[in-house]
């Protein structure tokens, strides 16, 4: 049995597995390949790797993780996640089990675009929600916020001081997305175009895997796993890192690379402490 089982093999499941090798902990981390940012060609805001390809982040990672003995990474995707004994049973895809004392979901979260033809093509390129990942690239162009209701706001004066001019379209309004060579070309249902550097959106985001749920961790309204300020979900022994969990009191997750790096590193700190907790022996008593 593994002292702890992190799935999802992105920002947040990597720093997990780093800090559990540090500590000497066995960890199985189960890497389905599916990411978030698995469209993004270059990654930002990130301190000494600010630009940084993701998978290339990621095979960096996976290469530092091997000189740790008690880590073991595997390509697998995960079928389910169940309470068994004095721990957890996850059955892999095809049928091979592992267990676990203790679960670390980084499993992360999708997101839904709305149905614009030509839109997914340019998801994470030149169409983009996050002004402190994506906003700098745009600078001193003319971008469009297709985004509806108050948060348009917020995301204009986000871009202000960045670009030369900010187009506000609603949504509704957008008929179809065409590529062009030095941006995109817009086109709306009255039948009108208009050509910008980029696009800002709102996307959907949900779980990208239903295990979290089915353990009946708690989930909140933003539809994240609700943890403590370290990681622990509302279920003994389950922990949650990255942009599918947060505190109650936050609106939802700081979604970027250094808060999912942070949130995986606290997790495996969480389940170190829970581990050492468990087997101290009540004050006056011998060990």
């Amino acid at each position: 049995m593994y002292d702890a089982i992190v799935i999802g093999g992105g920002p947040a499941g990597l720093q997990a597995a780093l800090t559990l090798g540090r500590m000497h902990r066995s960890v199985l981390l189960l890497d389905s390949g599916d990411y978030r940012n698995g469209t993004v060609a270059h990654a930002h805001n990130l301190l000494t790797n600010d630009g940084v390809a993701p998978a290339d982040l990621r095979s960096r990672a996976r290469t530092e993780l091997a000189k740790y003995p008690t880590v073991r990474l595997r390509d697998a995707a995960v079928d389910s996640v169940t309470p068994s004994g004095e721990g957890f049973t996850v059955t892999l895809t095809g049928g091979p089990e592992a267990h676990a004392a203790r679960i670390i979901f980084a499993t992360g979260m999708r997101d839904e675009l709305p149905p614009i033809p030509g839109l997914a093509a340019e998801w994470g390129r030149r169409v983009a929600q996050c002004p402190f990942c994506h906003g700098h690239e745009f600078a001193g162009e003319t971008v469009a916020v297709a985004i509806a209701g108050e948060h348009a706001q917020m995301i204009r004066l986000m871009l202000d001081p960045m670009v030369a001019e900010v187009v506000p379209l609603d949504p509704a309004d957008l008929a179809a997305v065409d590529s062009e060579p030095d941006g995109l070309v817009l086109r709306m249902r009255d039948g009108s175009t208009r050509a910008v550097a980029g696009m800002f959106i709102g996307a959907t985001p949900s779980q990208r895997a239903p295990f979290a749920e089915r353990l009946g961790c708690r989930t909140l309204p933003s539809g994240g796993i609700e943890i403590d300020d370290i990681g622990r979900t509302s279920v003994p022994g389950v922990y949650a890192a990255g942009d599918m969990a947060h505190l109650a009191t936050a609106a939802g997750p700081m979604v970027s690379l250094a808060a999912a790096i942070a949130a995986g590193q606290l997790a495996a700190v969480a389940v170190v402490r829970d581990q050492i907790a468990s087997r101290m022996a009540p004050a006056g008593h011998a060990v």
